[in-house]
């Protein structure tokens, strides 16, 4: 019974967290893992992580992933995919190489390194959302075009995630010839494409007709942690398979009854236990010694989202202002960085020294970013 008892305490302190930095105009992300930073070895010790506890961070990614695909708009995708696929893709490239570049500068190891610039390509737009609804600016050329690239953004680095845990390590978690791994992992992404176009659809129809409690909700659970399960069975990270059965779930016309739903699911109780695993692991240990790590890659990791979304844009034919306002959209890492820096770690992809300044690089990136963004929103309109 000892975990319910610190399951009370994470979920009493984190909604504290969140409830203090909304309070105080920070994303309540930020309070989350904060509080995970107090509880563990860096604070009062209270919490540790143990096996419950990294068993509910797992499901909680699963669950944040999902929603991330239940929310991704395809439709703005298409209407908006010249400039969103411009925007997303240097948006990758540059803080992939600035990020390898960076850590080739401070003698990381190559494979290290290149995972470094993987962490800093992810984008997490949902703060940006908020500061673009404070400011009128959601529907906007700008605005759409920022959400139209965030949906590439995280399909794109989704898959490179995932195709790096399996190849570029060399582990994976089948057995046999790479040949072999190769054939199974083309033959689950036809499964996705045969998810998004029939099987969600049908099975979320069928799933109306039962006369079971919440039988819609668990026909989602069911398509999401299935899709997890095999994308993990064929060597791939368990994300992908969450995400994509959100975005097969996401064309079904349940899909606000299910987003509405497993939100409530994940941020009761799995979300915020993985928010706090990410902080139990930091550490101030020889602090000192890392501070000139984390303003460098914090300049690099800020640069190289303004500088990919600002050429992505003009490439497309905004004016300057308009640009650097899509740019500066693109900065806030959140919890896709997280998500992929706590899977490094699982993978052995991130020395542990590495790993408490990294996400202190994550904390201060996500909250600069709506000063950015809201600098240059005002410059526009």
């Amino acid at each position: 019974m000892e975990f319910i008892g610190t399951l009370c305490l994470i979920l009493v302190a984190t909604t504290l967290g969140s409830h203090l930095s909304r309070r105080v105009g920070i994303p309540s992300v930020i309070g989350q893992l904060l509080v995970g930073v107090i509880l563990g070895t860096a604070g009062l010790n209270w919490v540790h992580p143990d096996l419950l506890v990294h068993e509910f961070s797992e499901i909680g990614v699963i669950l944040l992933m999902f929603l991330a695909g239940l929310e991704s708009d395809l439709s703005l995708l298409r209407k908006y995919f010249k400039p969103g696929l411009l925007v997303a893709v240097l948006g990758i490239v540059f803080p992939v190489i600035l990020g390898w570049g960076t850590g080739e500068l401070f003698q990381i190891d190559f494979k290290e390194a290149l995972f470094f610039g993987l962490i800093l390509a992810a984008t997490s737009v949902s703060i940006s959302v908020e500061v673009l609804k404070e400011l009128n600016a959601v529907n906007t050329k700008e605005g759409s075009t920022i959400l139209g690239a965030s949906v590439v953004d995280d399909i794109l680095v989704v898959l490179v995630l995932s195709l790096s845990l399996s190849f570029f390590t060399g582990e994976t978690t089948t057995d046999g010839p790479i040949s072999l791994i190769l054939l199974e992992q083309v033959f689950y992404f036809i499964l996705i494409f045969l998810l998004v176009k029939w099987i969600a659809p049908y099975l979320m129809q069928l799933a109306e007709k039962l006369f079971a409690n919440s039988a819609i909700i668990i026909t989602s659970l069911v398509i999401c942690l299935s899709m997890s399960f095999l994308a993990d069975l064929v060597g791939l990270s368990s994300v992908i398979g969450a995400f994509f059965a959100g975005i097969a779930v996401s064309q079904t016309k349940v899909q606000h009854e299910v987003y509405h739903n497993v939100e409530a699911l994940g941020y009761s109780v799995f979300i915020p236990v993985f928010f706090v695993s990410v902080g139990l692991e930091v550490t101030f240990d020889n602090f000192s010694e890392h501070l000139l790590f984390i303003i460098v890659f914090t300049i690099v990791a800020i640069a190289s989202k303004l500088v990919g979304g600002y050429l992505g844009s003009k490439f497309a034919g905004f004016e300057n202002n308009s640009a650097l306002m899509v740019g500066a959209g693109m900065i806030s890492r959140g919890e896709m960085a997280l998500i992929i820096i706590q899977i490094g770690q699982q993978s052995n992809m991130i020395e542990p020294q590495y790993y408490s300044p990294l996400v202190i690089i994550v904390l201060i990136s996500t909250l600069v970013s709506p000063l950015f963004l809201k600098y240059f929103t005002k410059k526009v309109y």
